[in-house]
């Protein structure tokens, strides 16, 4: 049985965010590599770049953090690679694109040992899901 999901009203929001443990810190410091990476995913996605921006934090919990608008909302990445650890965000408004897709092509390239992964329906109307 094929599930679709009939979205003819309101917004379609769906948001998928969480922690990546034990990252290799050599890619989680590299601001030119992640930008690629958040640029990549968003195309993966089927969403649509409007502009992306990345910073590299100094200290002792320095960092760096990647955000992706996009037609459809956002990506958001920051990485703390002294601790191996980061967390994406990603929000995206249509039934076109998938955040889904984005949260695994990161998660594949930082290359976490484990991962919590959440979703949260941000829709203005509850989706009809229709067996057909």
């Amino acid at each position: 049985m094929q599930v679709e999901q009939k979205s003819e009203i309101g917004v379609v929001g769906k948001h998928v965010y969480g922690n990546l443990y034990e990252c290799d810190p050599d890619i989680l410091g590299d601001l030119r590599l992640l930008k690629k990476l958040v640029s990549e995913a968003s195309k993966i996605a089927k969403m649509t770049l409007v502009e992306l921006r990345g910073w590299r934090f100094g200290g002792e919990k320095g960092g760096v953090s990647v955000i992706a608008l996009v037609v459809e909302s956002h990506l958001a990445l920051h990485t703390w690679p002294g601790y191996k650890y980061a967390t994406l965000d990603i929000f995206t408004c249509g039934d076109k694109s998938d955040p889904f897709k984005a949260f695994d092509y990161l998660c594949e390239a930082l290359k976490p040992r484990s991962v919590s992964r959440h979703y949260a329906d941000r829709s203005s109307d509850k989706q009809q899901v229709i067996g057909t």
